[in-house]
């Protein structure tokens, strides 16, 4: 898959998890849960093309939610989206990603995603909450339904990346 498309299809995603996503949601869970969709995609751009890509999309996307959705600190998430997906990137650079290992590195991710953003907005004394709470209420309903997003995209997601993976034949080349 190309770069130009791997954006279009995370702006997709990015305006589901922004829009379409609360309609279906019922309206007691509105608060609690937030949809990683973008991150997923982040973390598969890891997964199958690198460290480098992960970081140039989560730096960018996560600047879109900060300027979309999150308007009290800009970079927080742009810089949460990029760490993380360069770090997954680096650890798993030279591993196969099976859908056990997919699914661990995104539930990790999206974890550790999400203590990075509570860390910098307690440093900065934007929340009050304690980290148990945000940890039940907010983070682990968030990472049931960032899991089966991503169980839900494993298999045409690596389709997508593989395919964009094989090694061109000679006929190609000329």
């Amino acid at each position: 898959m190309s770069l130009q498309r791997i954006i279009g299809v995370m702006l997709l995603f990015f305006l589901t998890e922004g829009t379409v996503f609360y309609w279906l949601l019922p309206d007691s869970m509105v608060g609690r849960i937030v949809p990683h969709f973008t991150l997923a995609f982040v973390l598969f751009a890891a997964l199958y093309r690198g460290r480098h890509t992960a970081l140039v999309l989560g730096m960018a996307f996560g600047l879109l939610q900060d300027l979309a959705f999150y308007g009290r600190i800009i970079g927080v998430h742009s810089f949460a989206m990029g760490l993380v997906g360069y770090l997954t990137g680096l650890l798993l650079e030279r591993k196969r990603s099976t859908l056990l290992m997919a699914l661990f590195v995104i539930s990790v991710s999206t974890l550790v995603n999400d203590t990075v953003v509570y860390i910098i907005y307690r440093v900065f004394r934007l929340t009050n909450q304690s980290f148990q709470w945000a940890l039940s209420q907010h983070m682990i309903p968030s990472l049931f339904l960032q899991l089966l997003f991503a169980l839900a995209m494993y298999i045409p997601v690596r389709r997508w990346f593989e395919g964009s993976l094989k090694p061109k034949t000679e006929e190609e080349e000329d």
